[in-house]
C-alpha cells in the first residue's frame, strides 16, 4: 500500500511542478508589445507541435496499432471541437472578442495538457512496478517533456487578460491527472499498450487540433511580419533539443 501511496504522489508532483514551472512564464510577461506577444505564441506553438511530433504520436504508434492510433487522433479532434463550440457560447459576455478567444485557447490547451497526462502518469506507474530506476527515470524525464506544454497553456491566458496566479493555478490543476494515472498504472501493473496507445493518441488529436486551430492562426494575427514564424522554427527546434536529450 506504501509503494502505491508513494508512487501515486510522485506521479502527482511531477504533473503538478511540471506543468507549473511551465506556467511561471506568466509572472514575467508585463506589459508586452503584440510583436513579443506574437513571437511567444509562435514559440509555445513550435514547442506544443514538438512534443506531438516526437513525442505523443510516435510513442501512440510505437505501442498499439495503426488503427487505435487514428482512431484516437479522430476522436481527440471531435471531442476539442465540441468542447470549443461549447466555451463559446459560454464566453459570450466576456469583456471583448479577442481576450474571450486567447482565454479559451488556453482554457482548451489546458485540457489538452490534462488528458495527455493521464496516459503519462499510467506510464510513470508501470514503470515503478518494473523497476524502481525506471519509473524514477521516466518521471524526470516526463517533468521536463511538461514545462513547455505549461507554457503553451498558460500564454494565451495571460495574454487574454486572465490574473497572472490564476492562469498559473490552472497548469498546476492541469497537472494533476498524472496523480490518477500514476496510480492506476502501479495498481493494475501491466495495463494493455493499446489502451496507453489510444489514450495518447486521444491526446495528440486535441493538442494537435488546438496549436493548429487556435495557437498559430492567433499568432499570425497578433503581428503580420515573420516574427510569430521565428518564435514557432525557434519553439520546434527547442522541442527536438528537449526530446532527443530527455
Amino acid at each position: 500500500m506504501n509503494s502505491i501511496l508513494m508512487t501515486t504522489l510522485i506521479g502527482l508532483f511531477v504533473g503538478m511542478i511540471g506543468t507549473g514551472a511551465g506556467g511561471l512564464i506568466t509572472f514575467f510577461i508585463r506589459n508586452p508589445g503584440k510583436r513579443f506577444l506574437s513571437f511567444i505564441l509562435g514559440l509555445s506553438s513550435g514547442l506544443m507541435l514538438s512534443i506531438i511530433c516526437f513525442n505523443l504520436l510516435p510513442e501512440a504508434f510505437e505501442l498499439g496499432y495503426l488503427s487505435t492510433g487514428i482512431t484516437g487522433i479522430v476522436l481527440g479532434v471531435f471531442m476539442i471541437i465540441f468542447l470549443d463550440e461549447r466555451l463559446s457560447a459560454k464566453m459570450k459576455n466576456y469583456r471583448n472578442f479577442a481576450d474571450r478567444g486567447f482565454i479559451k485557447t488556453g482554457i482548451l490547451l489546458g485540457l489538452g495538457v490534462a488528458l495527455h497526462n493521464f496516459p503519462e502518469g499510467l506510464a510513470i506507474g508501470s514503470g515503478f512496478i518494473a523497476k524502481k530506476e525506471l519509473g524514477i527515470g521516466i518521471a524526470i524525464v516526463i517533468g521536463l517533456h511538461n514545462i513547455p506544454e505549461g507554457i503553451s497553456m498558460a500564454t494565451p491566458m495571460s495574454i487574454g487578460g486572465m490574473k497572472r496566479w490564476k492562469a498559473f493555478v490552472y497548469t498546476i490543476l492541469a497537472g494533476m491527472p498524472m496523480g490518477l494515472g500514476a496510480f492506476l498504472g502501479v495498481l493494475l501493473g501491466n495495463i494493455s499498450p493499446q489502451l496507453i496507445a489510444f489514450c495518447l493518441a486521444f491526446a495528440g488529436g486535441t493538442m494537435l487540433y488546438i496549436t493548429c486551430g487556435e495557437l498559430i492562426p492567433k499568432s499570425n494575427n497578433l503581428s503580420f511580419g515573420r516574427i510569430s514564424s521565428y518564435g514557432l522554427v525557434l519553439g520546434f527546434v527547442i522541442g527536438i533539443i528537449v526530446s532527443v536529450k530527455f
